[in-house]
């Protein structure tokens, strides 16, 4: 079917629309990443010298399941269980996805909006009056059927600008997701690391209470057999009353830390999950270290503030084009009516209106031009606020060496205090079985044990611990994933 001079002039004026719009300008700043010092180490090079000298850190990309390096299956199967479950991981990716719609909302600004109209009406009108068809009857139907098309070019870049900003949002929302994984994963290896912890200074409170009661009863026999006073026999069992009276604050403790953990995996308290033990979670040495110039392509909060940075910078191009003419094109109807279905769009029925606007704001108070400078303000506050974000993230990494380089000091002196502690008790209870010993040496022995395991078994998490930091700090590993998939999907391994 021949097309008809109206339809002609109408696609003719939709095609010269879209070439016009395509060939505007874009206003407003192009995103331009601001320049940052490079650090050549996270430390300074003595510590990091030291820490790599002492095979405590060496250069190495993380795996992408970096709790794996615990070697500990329990804790493998725990994260994928928070993964899948912790309601803040849900709650994440559905922000993403609202990101995701809005900037394809946008989007569709790029092309004409179409509707459809149909309305069908039958009608008596009175007869002294002339029947609107023309045809002397005073009842009549009409039906309408009509097409509305309208189209706004972009001339000056305003929806190219909004649709760059809302994909940044969208990348800054992208990334907040996998500091969602990040966190997460971090608290929940921490949490159980302090579990161990605890439950192992709960295991050797109770070690230490049995010790105290055995060497109870031996002062008890002792004091039958007039070797020891009723001072001496008083004085023990204050120490036992002392060590029991340490317990249940620690079971207290151990307890409240397995309902946090449990929170963390996203099921309630009644649920039942493994115990974690510190011999059960072990780091090799050296741990990895990635190199400082690709700290800021790795932590998921630095891309997230650029993201707001890039975001900041498209909204100075909005405002700017808001500032600008705004035309608009289009077909307002087109159309047929007729009095039955059967007769629509035949000859001399059809009807079509074209229409073009240009808007501009003459005076508003300044109110467009405040705003283009609230846009410009608010990408110095980005700006800044990216920069902070970097620090930020390299103040974390030096803070978890240098906790590393302090742990691995401590622990090696808590070892030794430890030995010597119980070389101490060893000597000074066959001491006591001869006579050769007094019951205050022996308690004030019992009493360097029990600090020296309590600072042993506080040095050891705090060692896990401040690993764990260390591998948050430096992003993760996410970069090491198969692109499309999550922590929760990804295969768990430490290669």
């Amino acid at each position: 079917m021949p097309m008809s001079t109206s339809q002609a002039f109408m696609r003719g004026t939709l095609c010269a629309a879209a070439v016009f719009a395509l060939a505007g300008c874009v206003v407003g700043p192009d995103y331009h990443r601001p320049g940052l010092p490079v650090a050549q180490h996270y430390t300074e090079a003595a510590t990091e010298a030291r820490l790599r000298a002492d095979r405590r850190v060496a250069p190495a990309d993380l795996p992408q399941s970096w709790w794996a390096l615990y070697r500990s299956p329990a804790l493998d199967e725990l994260v994928r269980a928070a993964l899948a479950n912790n309601p803040s991981v849900a709650s994440a990716q559905a922000a993403l996805q609202v990101a995701i719609e809005n900037r394809r909302a946008q989007q569709s600004a790029f092309f004409p909006t179409v509707g459809l109209d149909y309305s069908a009406t039958r009608q008596k009108v009175a007869a002294p009056l002339a029947s609107p068809l023309a045809s002397n009857a005073d009842l009549f139907n009409l039906h309408t059927a009509q097409v509305n098309v309208s189209y706004t070019p972009d001339l000056f870049g305003l929806n190219r600008r909004q649709v760059e900003s809302l994909k940044a949002q969208e990348d800054n929302q992208r990334w907040n997701v996998e500091a969602t994984y990040l966190t997460l994963t971090s608290n929940l290896v921490v949490a159980a690391i302090t579990e161990s912890g605890l439950r192992a200074q709960v295991d050797a409170t109770r070690r230490s209470i049995e010790l105290q009661s055995d060497i109870l009863q031996r002062f008890r026999k002792l004091q039958a057999m007039g070797q020891n006073s009723t001072l001496d026999v008083a004085q023990q069992e204050a120490q036992l009353a002392s060590l029991e009276a340490n317990l249940p604050p620690l079971e207290k403790q151990l307890a409240l830390q397995r309902d946090q953990l449990k929170a963390l995996c996203g099921v309630l308290p009644d649920a039942t999950l493994a115990e974690f033990r510190l011999d059960q979670l072990t780091l090799p040495e050296p741990l990895p270290l990635t190199l400082p110039s690709t700290l800021v392509e790795h932590r998921p909060d630095v891309l997230a503030a650029e993201a707001q940075l890039r975001s900041a910078s498209a909204d100075i191009g909005v405002a700017t084009a808001n500032r600008l003419p705004e035309v608009t094109l289009g077909v307002n109807s087109w159309g047929s009516s007729a009095s039955s279905l059967a007769k629509l769009f035949s000859p001399g029925t059809t009807f079509w209106t074209l229409a073009g606007s240009v808007s501009e704001t003459v005076f508003d108070g300044g109110a467009l031009g405040h705003r283009e400078a609230a846009a410009r303000a608010a990408y110095d506050q980005a700006a800044a606020q990216y920069r902070s974000t970097v620090i930020n993230a390299f103040q974390n990494v030096a803070d978890a060496l240098q906790a590393i380089d302090a742990d691995a000091r401590a622990l090696a002196a808590s070892q030794r205090a430890q030995d010597a502690a119980d070389r101490t008790l060893a000597i000074t209870r066959r001491q006591l079985e001869l006579g050769d010993a007094s019951a205050l040496a022996v308690i004030s022995a019992e009493q360097s044990v029990q600090q020296a395991t309590l600072a042993t078994v506080q040095a050891r998490a705090n060692r896990l611990a401040d690993a764990a930091a260390l591998l948050q700090a430096l992003g993760g590993g996410w970069w090491n994933r198969p692109a499309g998939t999550t922590p929760a999907s990804g295969h768990v391994s430490a290669d």
